[in-house]
C-alpha cells in the first residue's frame, strides 16, 4: 500500500474519532458545532500544510533533475564537439 494512502487513512480516522468524541460529549448544540468547526479547520490546516510540504519537495526534486539534465546535455554537447574536432584532425592528418 502506498504511504500516501496510509497517511490519508490515518488522518481520516483521527478526524472521524475527533468528531465522534465531540458528538457524544455532553455539550450544548452550539458548543458542539463550534468544536466540530474548529476541529475541521485544524484538520484542513494540517492537510494544507502537508500538501504544501509535498509540493515543495516535488518542486525541489524536479529542479534538481532539471539541473542534472542540463549538465548532462552540456557534457554531451562538449563531447560531440570534441569528437567532431578530433575526427576532422584525424582526417586532415591522413590526407597529408
Amino acid at each position: 500500500m502506498e504511504s500516501g494512502k496510509v497517511v490519508l487513512g490515518v488522518l481520516a480516522g483521527v478526524a472521524v474519532g475527533a468528531v465522534m468524541g465531540i458528538l457524544f460529549a455532553p455539550d450544548k448544540g452550539a458548543e458542539t458545532r463550534r468544536k466540530i468547526s474548529r476541529k475541521g479547520s485544524d484538520a484542513l490546516d494540517d492537510v494544507t500544510e502537508k500538501f504544501e510540504d509535498l509540493l515543495s519537495s516535488l518542486t525541489d526534486k524536479f529542479d534538481a533533475l532539471k539541473e542534472d539534465a542540463e549538465d548532462l546535455y552540456e557534457k554531451g554537447k562538449s563531447k560531440a564537439s570534441d569528437f567532431k574536432r578530433d575526427g576532422k584532425a584525424a582526417m586532415q592528418s591522413e590526407v597529408k
